[in-house]
């Protein structure tokens, strides 16, 4: 009897799996692809479209280009997982059955019980959350005046966090909005957690756009024109978005696997405590040496091969490869200008300017190229 082999999710993770899997089970299986939406996102540049919405068209790849025509795809939103019954549901009733699952359905925005803080803020986790940043900045804009600018507020000065509030600095000049951009983080520092040199990297990029910088003071509410700290004086805001942290999907809440978080725990093998069941991506806890591997798109593109690959394995009863996350380095955009530190094979630590702008765009135009073609990575390379 022929395996059926799912994956859920269209993000990194999703589409390179998918990609590994097709590889790997020829004719043996049938693969079947489930995701909320007909197309990927190159979602670490979505960004992008704050600034300009014309992005996009460069940065969504249809599932078409990226699947083999034998591979069956289904649009729908997973609003859960059967393990006994082996079945994945679908918001419109319908049901799909599986022999073995890889959940790859990314992450949802954590508000950590933050009061108002899901009702009143914007999030970044997809292509119409970026829209409707965009939108919502420049309607701020458009009401304000100079003597009475709009205030953007973004909340968590992580990754996502100093890329938007780059990109909102970008639409304030391209446009000659009247806009006062604040960047907000509970932490002592920005980019926590990183070395103090790419931070202060950042911090000096940051501060160049006109960024203002609050630290060190956590958000306690967020209400419909104000977030409050626990110390602090309330910042008023116009358009507030909030970067700060990830929590699984909801689609998860009833499936019994281990769980911390909603994110599904997995083995460095991407196994699950249901051994037909596997995990990858920022859907799962993937230990690697007593620490979880980061939810990154790098970590995620990494593992799409081993997972894909270790699937067709469980399918065939071979035995599984063991999955190192290797960290090559982390680029980060602020607008036009990049930061790239701690870069595998370079004898220095941290540099900007050209040379990591270049890698940056380098690094997302071989992700394009890898899930879909070199010509659909050279038209998106100017707005990467």
């Amino acid at each position: 009897m022929t395996a059926k082999v799912v994956v859920l999710g269209a993000g990194y993770a999703g589409a390179g799996a998918v990609k590994q899997l097709e590889d790997e089970l020829g004719n043996s299986a049938e693969l079947t692809w489930v995701a909320d939406n007909d197309y990927h996102l190159v979602l670490h540049e979505s960004h992008r479209c704050i600034r300009d919405p014309t992005v996009q068209e460069k940065i969504t790849i249809p599932v078409d280009e990226i699947k083999s025509p034998t591979t069956r795809f289904v649009e729908g939103e997973v609003v859960d997982l059967d393990v006994d019954e082996r079945t994945v549901e679908l918001a419109d009733g319908d049901e799909i059955d599986y022999d073995y699952v890889l959940v790859a359905l990314g992450s949802q925005t954590a508000y950590y019980g933050i009061e108002g803080m899901a009702e009143n803020a914007l999030t970044l986790k997809s292509l119409d959350d970026a829209l409707e940043i965009h939108e919502e900045v420049k309607a701020a804009a458009r009401d304000a005046t100079r003597n009475d600018p709009a205030q953007v507020v973004v909340g968590g000065a992580g990754l996502s966090g100093i890329q938007s509030a780059g990109e909102i600095a970008e639409f304030r000049d391209e446009h000659q909005a009247p806009i006062d951009i604040y960047l907000v983080e509970a932490l002592e520092e920005i980019f926590p957690g990183n070395d103090p040199e790419v931070q202060g990297a950042l911090r000096k990029r940051l501060q160049d756009a006109d960024i203002e910088i609050l630290t060190d003071d956590p958000i306690v509410e967020a209400g419909e024109d104000a977030i409050y700290f626990d110390e602090g004086e309330p910042l008023e805001y116009d358009t507030f978005l909030w970067t700060g942290g990830i929590t699984g999907r909801d689609a998860l809440d009833g499936a019994d696997v281990e769980k911390e978080h909603n994110r599904v725990n997995a083995e460095a093998t991407f196994e699950t405590s249901d051994d037909r069941v596997f995990a990858l991506g920022d859907s799962a806890i993937v230990e690697q040496n007593d620490q979880p591997a980061p939810p990154t798109a790098q970590a995620a593109w990494q593992a799409a091969e081993v997972a894909g690959e270790n699937v067709a394995r469980a399918v065939d009863d071979r035995p599984l490869k063991t999955w190192t996350h290797k960290d090559k380095g982390t680029v980060i955009s602020v607008g036009d200008e990049a930061v790239a530190h701690d870069v595998m094979m370079l004898p220095f630590n941290t540099f900007g300017s050209l040379p990591a702008e270049t890698l940056k765009k380098a690094i997302a135009a071989r992700w394009i190229a890898d899930v879909s073609s070199y010509g659909r990575a050279l038209k998106a390379w100017p707005d990467l």
